[in-house]
């Protein structure tokens, strides 16, 4: 997993609530089992008025948002289905980062497993980040837990353990693995009865 510590980058408003699951990367497209190739599809209804025909009113699609690491969004994100694709798409099209009022617990835990920083903070301070213009960079700073842009700075929770596995960029095999070991000394213990 990649390491987060500081993510400074230009952002994307979508301040929807309720975006689930399936706007974000729609079941027709769920037939990788890759972790890659989501990316095209990433809000597939919103995106284009017909196949392979991008739709110029939708961020995503303007030429001055490319780039963006850091979605600033409503309520509720990622609600709906378990699909653990939506995170999927969201890291392929190039975010790393996720700021909204909440998120459903299926899709958080996705995002953790992932290595893809969803924040919670309040509506009346991702409204100041919605602002943003294109060329305006917001500072994600996890291992002092706060969000800075402008003049104004923002502190958010996380768990202290999803907070270490990010920092140092460790999964669960990863978390597991140091303690190598400790598990072939226990194994090694085991009597033969072969």
């Amino acid at each position: 997993m990649e390491k987060i510590n500081i993510i400074q980058s230009t952002s994307i408003p979508i301040m929807r609530d309720n975006i689930d699951t399936d706007q974000l990367i729609p079941k027709q497209f769920l037939k990788n089992i890759l972790k890659t190739g989501y990316g095209k599809n990433l809000f597939y209804d919103w995106r284009y008025e017909r196949p392979n025909k991008p739709n110029p009113d939708f961020i995503l699609n303007k030429p001055e948002r490319q780039g963006a690491e850091i979605l600033i969004a409503g309520e509720n994100f990622g609600c709906g289905s378990s699909r653990e694709h939506a995170v999927w798409a969201l890291k392929d099209w190039g975010f790393r980062v996720v700021i909204a009022g909440g998120y459903s617990d299926i899709f958080y835990m996705n995002s953790t497993k992932n290595g893809f920083l969803a924040i919670t903070l309040p509506k009346d301070q991702r409204e100041i980040l919605a602002q943003a213009a294109p060329n305006e960079k917001i500072t994600v700073d996890l291992p002092n837990q706060t969000v800075t842009f402008r003049d104004h700075q923002f502190s958010f929770e996380i768990d202290p353990l999803w907070k270490h596995k990010f920092v140092n960029g460790l999964d669960d095999i990863a978390i597991t693995m140091n303690y190598e070991q400790q598990i072939k000394d226990y194994e090694a213990q085991i009597p033969d009865f072969g």
